[in-house]
């Protein structure tokens, strides 16, 4: 079983796991499909033997270990990428020479250990990206490392011993960062920096630099975003860093600078300004200019209220302020614009007072001002409060309406969406539209007035609305509305056609639900833990029959049983049509009617003869344990120990729990107070988990009844032994590791969670996870509520294998856990899961007095902005086919040439023209677009000499622009886009310079102007382009072509080939080979369908789409054109049998999408573009889907509840709008969780297919 399991392991983290000695599994060398490994602080002393088995494994970290050498195995793993050794005890002996020779060898990193040198044959691994040796003790860099590792993207070098680098390292012209700081080079004089175009980050702190070793121009250096001069003695800011226009991170600090003079237009995409412990007495005035400024760091100066600008408040984006140890004693009036303060820091100052309006910075989280002697602060003003801790919003229609209706943004949007607005306008509109959504990705922001909820508010606002439900909603429509959504079931089925139909009576048991027809030999033979139904039919004189229908419940009946009989009886009484009722009966308790059925003798058998319908869950056999009590904080934390009188240590309190009673035994210089806690715990542990069956008992050492004794160690007689202190002072429980169970496709991952301080906090587990926590003696294994079966499984195999394969005490125990049904040990390894009911303090004397005791009146006063104003526009019309095409034309008018290229490997090629237009989901594509820039038309009469005239004529036609469209699958990863910015943008930057523009696009999220250029022929393939074009065509295919909003918006994407994907509204191509070539040489044939509701102008394009890019190249495969209605039978036959499918093409009239979110502060509801896609479902929000029959509210899992919750209303919101504006179409409002989709709302997105998933969710 284990080596079942293991082989589909592709990476685990085993960081801090103690593998001192001889402590490393074993069994990891059965893990031969293993990638990626993790040993970080694990007490390693040497690499351990079983990798040599893990052929496959890429990426390797042994960080923070005893390591001296990595002699032996790293030589046997041939595909090896990263080798991450950080912070260990390595010398240059340690290392292998052979490991730089292999070829995927990318990521090199052996920084924080011993090294004297640079490792031997480090030349050699020419594929190197990443070099990191900083914190060693290498004094020389030989000259052939720089010459051959010339494609290194990173290289850190700081903290050695570093006089001089070699004149080679000018080849490293890829290099993004370059790390020197706190090396000597006194004799590198940075000539080389220049040729290092591609430089991002440079860090060169405490490297001697003057002003003459700095090269007094760095203009080719564009991309230089960050630089680090600090502890250098530099008297003045080189004249270059001025000069730097993308620069965004400045670090000057611990200088001798004493004067900044900022020339205008210097440093103004700079966001962190560090100027600390210099010899200023001013900033420079030109500082106001730097509007992105958000860190300014001058601490340790001569800085006075002179020297600080009048204009700062214009520093609007600055969040973090430092003017500690100056000789400030006012600051400007202007810091209180700053809006967007966080961290102020003004301590060590002679300040006098500070502006009033210092109190009113909405995120102000810290204000240091300490060590200001004569400092009076300005009063507080009378301030509102800030946020109510309640949802105090009105979602009434009327309400809502009117704040739409004051939106600023309610009339421009109808303006936008008139029809007869002009295509350049719709374009523009378009393209808002698309930025907007690309910054929709944001971090989200935390909803102050939304963080609580204030009982009485709440419980108000609630009733209230149910007074309106209940007075709007009639009555007498609630038994109409249940029978509508109840599920029937088919009688027919269960009861055959001759019960009740003629005189006699049948008896039916309950067996898993359902009723099952009993033999009449058991008649009258009842099991007390059974259910019966009970039938007896009469005919009447006049030929009428008449019905008795009974229900008999044993003693001992399951819950099922019960119910069911009782629900069946029910079914059966509708199922004949009887008027009768149904009758029930207990054991021991039957009418005289019942009785009488079975000649008043009927017999009671004990047990069951059925089994019952629930699955039943057998728990763990109780075990006793014993457990040494430790207080951190507030919390107790419980550490298996073994049952047994050494384990017991004077210092300590203990928990013996023997099931039926625990024992609370303390120590005689153990502390009251940890006795106190450890009762409280076991009081917890009772009440929740054994629901009050256990007896709870002190002792202590010196008053130890014989009882304690029995059940520790089954002798009423206390150990000879003397209890002596054997628990180190400095003892610290080991540190507890949280693994998460990932699968995919034939593989299984155990990545861990990272916890901060080592504390792990419920918010870190997830609902559609599973978990295992390791603290060594107690492993648990944590499942969701949601999560799939497949990931259960894994989980348990996997905590079984983590239970054997690593040593453990012979008293760790294996415990499962359920959300919501978690033990109360269990929450105890969790920072602050307690089961504390919430309660709402807000309504205290103080707050009564502050705000009135009128709670009506304080929730209409602190009522929180809404805008749910893209709810009541009106829905986008589609372009028509002209416009469309006047867009299609003026989009290409100024097109001079296009050229494309498709990622294979790791090189761009260029792309056939016959693929031209042909795409697919797995592979990155780059289209590289020619611009003419036609020049503003100039006012005047006057013309030139003709020499003149033509000079202007030539410099007009030299005018271009450059556009780099990358295009990439959205089932590519993000590999692609890194290959192209690192390898081919550059090439591009330095052709075209300042006339280019790169344009990064995804799948079904393109723009207006780049499909164009396609004219409506752009096919998405599955699947990668080299695999499929060698591999596939050998199984039938189907596309359908859809527009959205706009014929410039057409593609023809592959879907599932099946019947059921067909739709009337639009066309399709299935492309169908033979199985055999037929005599007349046909492969296949390719059949185009044409919906009954598509559009007629799309037949044409179609059928030129199926021949130009659907038929494969050397084929045979005749076109067949099929109306709906009228196919072919082998047609049905390529797809799979003629099924059900979508008829009507209304809902493409109706449909909308609408994002519903809080990160701007308040809860926001905004539509996306007509064109959207299944990528624009936010799993950070919910999305609202309409497609004119059903609104579905859609779930996204990493939604917060506030956001479900007032998507809720927000929905109940526009379907009542739209109940008075469309009164002939009323929706029914449904809710589903990403990954449940119903087919109403998998129809409303072109080729829907499965959801992606990132790299950390994988």
């Amino acid at each position: 079983m284990a080596a079942g399991v293991l082989s589909f392991v592709r990476g685990v983290d085993f960081s801090r796991n103690d593998f001192s000695g001889d402590r490393f599994p074993h069994d990891v060398e059965e893990m031969t499909q293993m990638t990626w490994l993790k040993l970080n602080r694990s007490s390693l002393e040497r690499v351990p033997d079983e990798l040599s088995r893990c052929a496959n494994l890429e990426h390797l970290q042994m960080s923070r270990n005893s390591l001296t050498s990595v002699h032996g195995e790293l030589s046997d793993l041939p595909r090896l990428r990263s080798v991450i050794v950080r912070h260990n005890n390595i010398k240059t002996s340690g290392i292998p020479t052979d490991i730089f020779r292999m070829k995927d060898l990318t990521i090199i990193d052996f920084s924080n250990n011993q090294l004297r040198e640079v490792p031997n044959n480090l030349e050699y691994a020419k594929c190197a990206i990443v070099l990191n040796l900083s914190h060693n003790n290498i004094e020389n860099i030989p000259n052939q490392v720089f010459s051959n590792l010339i494609d290194l993207l990173y290289v850190d070098l700081s903290f050695n011993k570093l006089d001089m680098l070699p004149p080679q390292i000018r080849r490293l012209t890829l290099v993004q960062e370059l790390r020197l700081s706190n090396n000597p080079l006194h004799h590198f004089q940075l000539k080389q920096l220049p040729s290092m175009t591609a430089l991002r980050v440079l860090h060169m702190r405490n490297t001697n630099r003057t002003l003459d070793n700095i090269p007094p121009t760095l203009d080719d250096l564009e991309n230089l975003t960050d630089v680090d001069f600090a502890e250098n003695n530099l008297p003045a800011v080189p004249d270059a860093l001025y000069k730097l226009k993308s620069l965004r991170k400045l670090d000057l600090s611990s200088n001798m600078i004493s004067k900044v003079e900022l020339p205008e237009g210097s440093w103004e995409s700079v966001a962190t300004l560090n100027l600390s412990t210099n010899c200023l007495k001013a900033l420079p005035e030109g500082l106001v200019r730097m509007t992105l400024l958000q860190r300014l760091y001058a601490s340790n100066n001569e800085l006075t209220f002179e020297g600080i600008p009048s204009g700062i408040g214009k520093l609007v984006q600055l969040s973090v302020l430092h003017l500690s140890y100056n000789q400030l004693e006012l600051v400007p009036e202007g810091l209180s614009r700053c809006v967007k303060l966080q961290r102020v820091r003004l301590d060590h100052n002679k300040l006098i007072t500070l502006p009033d309006g210092i109190h009113l910075l909405p995120d102000l989280t810290e204000l240091d001002l300490h060590e200001n002697d004569d400092l009076v602060m300005p009063p507080k003003p009378n301030e509102k409060r800030k946020a109510l801790n309640f949802y105090n919003i009105d979602f009434s229609l009327a309400n809502q309406m009117r704040l739409a209706g004051q939106s600023p943004c309610s009339s421009v949007s109808s303006m936008q969406s008139s029809s007869t607005k002009d295509p350049v306008a719709r374009r523009k509109d378009f393209i808002r539209r698309r930025r907007h959504q690309a910054d929709e990705s944001g971090a989200s922001k935390v909803i102050q007035g939304m963080s609580k909820i204030a009982g009485a508010g709440a419980q108000m606002a609630e009733e209230k609305e149910n007074e309106e439900a209940s007075m709007i909603k009639p009555a007498a429509n609630w038994r109409t509305d249940i029978d509508r959504r109840r599920r029937q079931i088919d009688y027919k089925e269960i009861f055959e056609d001759e019960v009740g139909n003629e005189e006699g009576i049948w008896v039916w048991e309950i067996e898993n639900f359902y009723p099952s027809l009993m033999d009449e030999a058991f008649h009258g033979q009842f099991y007390d833990a059974d259910a019966y139904l009970v039938l007896r039919t009469v005919q009447e004189p006049s030929g009428s029959l008449t019905h008795s229908i009974y229900f008999w419940l044993g003693e001992k009946a399951t819950l099922d049983k019960g119910m069911c009989a009782a629900v069946h009886a029910v079914g059966l009484r509708n199922h004949l049509n009887a008027s009768c009722r149904t009758i029930r009966e207990e054991q021991n308790d039957e009418s005289d009617e019942f009785l009488e059925l079975f000649g008043e003798e009927i017999v009671y058998i004990e047990g069951a003869r059925t089994a019952t319908g629930f699955f039943t869950v057998e728990k763990q056999a109780p075990v006793t344990r014993l457990y040494r009590c430790h207080v951190n904080g507030n919390a107790v934390e419980m550490e298996p120990v073994p049952v047994s009188a050494e384990s017991l240590d004077p210092n300590f309190v203990f928990l013996l729990d023997a099931t039926d009673v625990m024992w609370i035994w303390t120590g005689r210089k153990a502390r009251i107070t940890v006795s106190t806690k450890a009762r409280l715990f076991a009081e917890r542990l009772n009440r929740n988990d054994r629901k009050n069956k256990s007896e709870l008992e002190t002792c202590n050492e010196l008053r130890t009844p014989d009882e304690f004794w029995t059940a520790l160690s089954g002798s009423p007689s206390k150990p000879d032994e003397p209890i002596v202190e054997h628990v180190p002072e400095n003892f610290v429980p080991e540190r507890k590791r949280l693994y998460k169970v990932q699968i995919g496709m034939g593989f299984i991952e155990l990545p861990q969670v990272e916890m901060r301080h080592g504390a792990a906090r419920q918010e870190m587990l997830d609902t559609k996870g599973v978990f295992i926590f390791d603290s060594t003696s107690d492993i648990f294994l944590w499942t969701g509520k949601k999560a799939n079966r497949l990931l259960k499984m894994a989980g348990q195999k996997m905590v079984q294998e983590m239970h054997r394969m690593i040593e453990r005490p012979d008293y760790t125990q294996v415990t499962r856990e359920t959300e919501g049904e978690e033990s109360i040990m269990f929450k105890s390894k969790f920072v602050g899961w307690n089961d504390v009911i919430p309660c709402d303090f807000t309504r205290t004397a103080d707050s009564v007095q502050r705000r009135g005791a009128d709670v009506k009146v304080i929730m209409e006063r602190d009522k929180m902005k809404t805008d749910l104003a893209a709810l009541f526009l009106d829905r986008q019309p589609p372009m028509s086919y002209e416009e469309s095409e006047d867009l299609l034309q003026e989009c290409n008018e100024d097109l001079e040439l296009i050229e494309s290229f498709v990622l294979e490997g790791k090189k761009f090629h260029r792309l056939p023209e016959h693929e031209f237009g042909t795409f697919y989901t797995m592979d990155c594509y780059v289209f590289l677009c020619r611009y003419e820039v036609l020049p503003e038309e100039e006012d005047g009469s006057d013309a030139g000499s003709t020499s003149e005239t033509t000079t202007h004529d030539d410099d007009r036609a030299d005018d271009f622009k450059c556009v780099v469209y990358f295009w990439q699958g959205r089932d590519a990863s993000n590999m692609g886009w890194l290959q192209f910015t690192f390898s081919l943008q550059p090439n591009f930057e330095r052709l075209f310079k300042d006339k280019l523009e790169v344009v990064r696009m995804h799948q079904q999220q393109e723009n207006h102007k780049f499909l164009a250029h396609f004219k409506k022929k752009f096919v998405i393939r599955r699947g990668r382009r080299g695999l499929t074009k060698n591999l596939g065509g050998h199984w039938p295919e189907l596309f359908q072509m859809r527009a959205n909003g706009s014929s410039v918006c057409t593609r023809t994407i592959q879907v599932d080939c099946r019947s059921d994907a067909l739709c009337s509204a639009f066309c399709f191509i299935l492309r169908a080979p033979y199985k055999t070539i037929r005599d007349d040489g046909e492969k296949g044939r390719v059949f185009v369908w044409l919906g009954k509701e598509s559009q007629e102008h799309e037949w044409p394009l179609v059928k030129e789409i199926a021949d130009e890019l659907i038929r494969r190249d050397d084929e045979s495969f005749p076109i067949e054109v099929v109306q709906e209605g009228e196919e072919p039978e082998e047609f049905w036959d390529f797809l799979g049998g003629k099924k059900k499918y979508e008829t009507s093409g209304e809902f493409v009239k109706y449909t909308r999408l609408f994002r519903c979110t809080n990160e701007k502060g308040y809860f926001s509801v905004s539509e996306k573009t007509v064109d959207f896609c299944q990528d624009d479902l936010d799993d950070d929000d919910i999305m609202i889907v309409d497609n004119g029959e059903v609104v579905t509210l859609w779930i996204g899992t990493k939604s917060s509840q506030v956001e479900l919750k007032l998507a809720y209303k927000a929905a109940q919101v526009y379907i009542a709008h739209l109940r008075m504006k469309q009164t002939d179409r009323p929706r029914k409002l449904v809710a589903t969780f990403k990954g449940k989709e119903t087919k109403k709302l998998r129809k409303c997105f072109h080729a829907w297919g499965k959801h992606k998933t990132t790299a950390g969710d994988a």
